[in-house]
This record gives structure tokens, sequence and C-alpha cells, in this order.
């Protein structure tokens, strides 16, 4: 199999699955137990807190540990609403991901804010010389996503956040970092909040964390027994943590040789299919955009149509987001960008991971070049 649909989920490590099997079998205590055994797990999830930490230029205590990216953006928004009292503008873009654009639309609904979207460019990035126009006084939270999960335009946060600072000195600026983390060369994070997860990286589902700046006003999420510094309550997930931890730390070791392969095998299968008839890239400049993420429209073809030819011969690949998959209607990213009609119908995104070669470029494009032939003799006229 050619697996190319690598920003909907990752093959966990073997290294993290066996992790996380050592801490169900063997260190299976609760953390928040008072004996030694349960103490020494304790440990092992505050050591992963520290090492999750200093990837982002933060301090252990800012990092909170979630089930993943939806509730990590969810507890983002509504734990830096919550403690904000009148008129309130909230801000995000149109190309979010469900479980920020959603979980917006909800909160504005929901509390009479006032939401507005960013200005974007074509290739799906904040037009940061317009951002001005959407930011007020009264704007209370800001969210912008780092990398888009659909096209791969990487926003630049260190100019967004002095944007919303100069014009919203007092909105909380958030960051859906969830096909970003470890995948761009942010060192720093200049946001308040930073939603990660831990199946885009190798690591096993039901994990993730925010970050939460020391100082800033929040709420929290889910309340109960206290866990998280009582802003995250819930047994902690000992199994999920560690493993993540073991895909971090493996993922940090080859962090530069990584990048470089997924760039190249996105390079190779854009430079392979960008040169057949009516093929259209979609989003950034190849070169320009996230190493894993590459959309392109296929013309005369529909985007669901050409999937499941694909997976026939076991090259798979997406039309967008995982969490949209089975939604019908129109792409929202792709609309927000003026991507419509015949090109938006056509789309595909390939995503990679470090583990894929040019060879499996090569050959999906070989069957991608085939399945085009024959499916455009069907073409409407």
């Amino acid at each position: 199999m050619i697996y190319f649909d690598n920003s909907a989920t990752t093959q966990t490590l073997p290294e993290a699955a066996q992790r996380a099997a050592t801490a169900m079998t063997q260190g299976f205590y609760n953390p928040a137990a008072a004996y030694s055994a349960a103490y020494a797990v304790e440990k092992e999830v505050e050591n992963a807190r520290s090492f999750a930490a200093s990837l982002l230029g933060a301090t252990a205590q800012e990092i909170i540990y979630t089930s993943g990216g939806t509730e990590s953006n969810n507890m983002a928004l509504f734990g830096s609403l919550r403690p904000v009292r009148g008129k309130k503008r909230i801000v995000i873009t149109a190309v979010e991901h469900p479980s920020v654009f959603e979980t917006a639309n909800a909160a504005a609904d929901a509390s009479g804010a006032e939401l507005v979207y960013a200005p974007l460019k074509a290739d799906g990035t904040v037009d940061i010389e317009r951002l001005g126009e959407v930011l007020t006084r009264d704007t209370a939270f800001v969210s912008i996503m780092h990398v888009n999960n659909e096209v791969g335009s990487v926003n630049d946060l260190v100019r967004i956040a002095e944007a919303v600072r100069t014009f919203s000195p007092n909105a909380i600026l958030h960051a859906d970092g969830v096909q970003a983390f470890m995948k761009t060369d942010l060192h720093k994070l200049p946001v308040d909040l930073y939603s990660v997860s831990a199946h885009k990286l190798h690591a096993p589902k039901g994990v993730g964390f925010l970050y939460l700046r020391n100082g800033i006003r929040f709420a929290g999420g889910q309340i109960g027994g206290g866990q998280e510094r009582n802003l995250r309550s819930g047994t902690t997930n000992v199994p999920g943590i560690l493993g993540f931890d073991t895909a971090l730390r493996t993922y940090h070791a080859n962090k530069t040789a990584w990048h470089a392969q997924m760039r190249r095998v996105k390079m190779r299968l854009y430079r392979n299919l960008i040169t057949l008839p009516d093929v259209v890239l979609n989003g950034p400049a190849a070169e320009e955009g996230a190493p894993h993420i590459l959309n392109l429209s296929f013309l005369g073809v529909r985007g669901e149509v050409l999937l499941h030819a694909l997976e026939r011969y076991d090259v798979i690949v997406s039309t967008g987001s995982a969490c949209s998959a089975k939604k019908q209607g129109k792409n929202r990213i792709l609309n927000a960008i003026g991507i419509t009609g015949a090109r938006q119908d056509g789309a595909i995104r390939f995503s990679f991971c470090p583990f894929n070669t040019e060879e499996e470029a090569d050959a999906a494009s070989n069957v991608i070049e085939g399945q085009l032939r024959f499916l455009r003799r069907y073409k409407r006229r």
C-alpha cells in the first residue's frame, strides 16, 4: 500500500506502541494515587510533559494534556471566553479546522459575541497587511491555524501576533498547531495558546496537549477531580502520554532528515503530476508550503471518483479533512480561497510522512496518470 493520507492520521511507531502497551500492562497505576508505584508513573508523565514543553520553548506548567486536537481547540476557545464580560469579538479564518470553525460559531451563537473572519490570500494564508481591519479593542479571542490541513499553507505566527498585540492588546491569541507541530521550525511560540495532536506524529490516537501561556486569564475545560492543575479534569491517559513521549523523542532526533524526506517525496510527486494535462496546484507554491501537504486539482474528474479508483490500486489519498470526508456539499476551505467549480470538484490532497519514498511517488504517479486517462474518457460533455 502507498499511504498518502498522513494528515488524517499516521501509523504509530512500534516503539511508541510498545511504550503505551507497557504502561497498560505493567505501569498501569493511576498517577493520582498516593502509593509509590503510582508516584513512579506520575514522574514519567511529568518527564514527558517537560520534554514536550522544551520543544516549544515553554515550561512544563504550560502544557495541559488533553484527548487531542479537537478537545484542545474547544478548550482554548471556551476557556478563554468564559472569563470575558460584556461586548466581545471573536476572530478566526474561514479555513479553520471544524473543531475551531464550528466551535467559534457555536460560541458566538451562545454568547452573542460577534464572529468575524480574517482576510485571506489566494494561497490560504492570512493577509497580514489587512488583518488590522478586523481587529478591534473589544476583540477577545483570535484563532488562526499555523498550517492549513488541506492545502498546506503556513501562517507567519510572529507577524500575526504583532498585529494582534497592536490592534487588540486584550485579545487572547490561539493557533491550531495540529498540522504544524514538529513539521515547522518554530522553536518559541509567540501565541497564548497552541493545540497539538499526537496521532499526526506517529503516536497513539486519543491524546494531545494544549500549550497555555502562563499569566493569561483562562477558565479551563473539564471539571472533576482537578487533574492538570485543575484545568482539565479526568483520569490521566498514561499510555497515550507515554506513547506520545516516545514518538516525540524519535521525531525530534530525526527532525531535519524527516523534514527533508517529506519535502523530497512531495516535490517528486508534484513534478510528476503537474506536467499532466489539466492538473492545477491549490494553495501555496509547492516549495513554499508545509513539507508534508500537497493539494492538486485534476480537472474533468471528480475527486471522490479518483480517490476510489486509486484505492483499487492500493494508493490511499483524500479529498480533504478526514473530519469532513463523509459530509456532503462544497469544500468550505477551498471555497474560502476562491477554488470553485471543476477545480474544487477535482481536488485531491496528498499528505506525507517521513517513511514515504520517492519510489512510492513515482509508482503513485503512474497509477494516477493511467486512471486519469481512463476516467476522462467518460467526462460529461
